[in-house]
């Protein structure tokens, strides 16, 4: 579908097939992104991965997130802060035994504090602060500004107000990145010798001040990277299992197979890690299915067309926007047999992945700008929700019963519950025999 969205066109692709040609087959053409206020504001002017233009920047940026910053091995080493992390929700939940408690607020505060650990290697002082302006840059990410789609009109944008507050937001986002970095920094100086396991913000600083990749690393990019980083490892981790929980306390015989299965594997067992816990077949394809019916971004990240292109038999100017509707893709009834069902066995006997290449499973996206987080937030994502399924029996609250657990989604760039999932626990205790 084609829209005329004020000075820009905008192309909205719903099917798989569009979506493999517009992300495989003309992947380079649909690689950048396009210009947007709150990008230039809060990013120091694009310089995130996420939304910094495609050139030679991107591509070693790139390449520095994929082979050091979130490769396998260096998301493997931060299996034990994220077991400590979830042992100190766990330890808040039999507190809370019997009584209702939010989990979508906790699972956004365990993601948020196992992503600063992660990227900072401890818990952040100003921890409320960050997720506080991870959530509201979220919120901003979900609308477009004046000058965004009328880009003559650009000044509407200060008059209007918009820019000031993002202007307001960025100041106080850099102030709190900027006593981070110092503190890095300082450690680094102060140090006897490197440690024995280094953050995220440490090889950014290393490989800054080593220039071991073929581009300059600069403050504001360092900045921009780990801020990216703090928003996006909170808010969809904790978007997808809040969406799994939901789903399972709506579909009690899936949540019967789930907790079955963890308990059985790990019987007798307090603790289990990321490693034991990606070997349980029912609870993959349960967070599989949570991702068909629920990705992350409904739409994925807007792509720009930077040279003329045919999609469809149609020619595609320069500059012509492209979104890609995963919601719609996930629930096409042409891929998946009852698509509003959630149905986690009809990933049993199935190749289709979340790592790009089956287009009628997009949750994480395609091509040159899939999420290079998905390995660190997938880890995450299964442990707590391992965690979960093991340590607790669950039901919703005031005799609500599963037919009737709210689904309502929220309005976003990401598409939370709208409201809280409001669940009451009661401990399990796994025997020895």
């Amino acid at each position: 579908m084609t829209l005329q969205v004020g000075e820009l066109s905008a192309v909205i692709i719903s099917s798989p097939r569009l979506a493999e040609e517009a992300m495989k087959k003309n992947g380079v053409a649909f690689a950048d992104r396009p210009e947007v206020l709150m990008s230039k504001v809060i990013f120091y002017n694009s310089v995130d991965l996420g939304s910094s233009k495609y050139g030679e920047y991107w591509r070693q940026m790139r390449k520095l997130f994929i082979l050091e910053l979130l490769s396998s091995k260096k998301v493997h080493s931060f299996n034990a802060l994220m077991e400590e992390e979830v042992s100190r929700l766990l330890g808040y939940i039999r507190s809370s035994e019997g009584l209702p408690i939010n989990v979508s607020e906790k699972v956004v505060s365990v993601s948020s504090t196992i992503t600063c650990r992660a990227v900072v290697g401890r818990r952040c002082k100003d921890q409320e602060s960050i997720t506080r302006l991870a959530k509201e840059t979220v919120s901003f990410a979900g609308v477009f500004n004046v000058g965004d789609i009328f880009p003559s009109l650009y000044l509407l944008d200060s008059i209007l107000g918009s820019k000031s507050k993002m202007v307001k937001m960025h100041k106080e986002i850099d102030n709190l990145l900027e006593d981070i970095v110092r503190e890095h920094e300082e450690d680094r100086l102060n140090s006897t010798g490197q440690s024995s396991e280094e953050d995220i913000l440490d090889l950014f600083l290393r490989f800054k001040d080593e220039g071991e990749f073929q581009f300059v690393i600069t403050r504001e990019a360092i900045k921009a990277n780990i801020f990216e980083l703090f928003t996006a490892g909170t808010d969809t981790s904790a978007t997808v299992i809040e969406w799994a929980m939901s789903e399972l306390m709506k579909n009690p015989r899936v949540m019967e197979k789930a907790q079955s299965e963890v308990r059985q594997a790990f019987k007798g067992k307090e603790n289990f890690n990321g490693s034991d816990i990606r070997k349980l077949n029912y609870l993959n394809m349960v967070i599989k299915e949570s991702l068909r019916l629920h990705p992350p971004l409904p739409l994925l990240g807007a792509r720009s067309c930077r040279e003329k292109c045919t999609i469809d038999g149609y020619d595609i100017p320069v500059k012509t926007v492209a979104l890609v509707n995963a919601w719609s893709i996930g629930r096409d009834p042409k891929y998946w047999h009852n698509p509003e069902s959630f149905e986690p066995e009809r990933f049993s006997n199935s190749s289709v992945h979340y790592t790009g290449n089956h287009y009628e499973y997009l949750p994480f996206g395609a091509g040159r700008r899939i999420c290079p987080g998905i390995t660190f937030g997938v880890a995450t994502v299964e442990l707590v929700l391992a965690k979960l399924l093991y340590h607790f029996d669950w039901k919703l609250p005031d005799g609500i019963s599963p037919e009737d657990c709210d689904m309502t989604e929220n309005f976003g760039a990401t598409a939370g519950r709208k409201n809280g999932l409001y669940l009451i626990p009661k401990s399990y205790i796994p025997s020895d025999g």
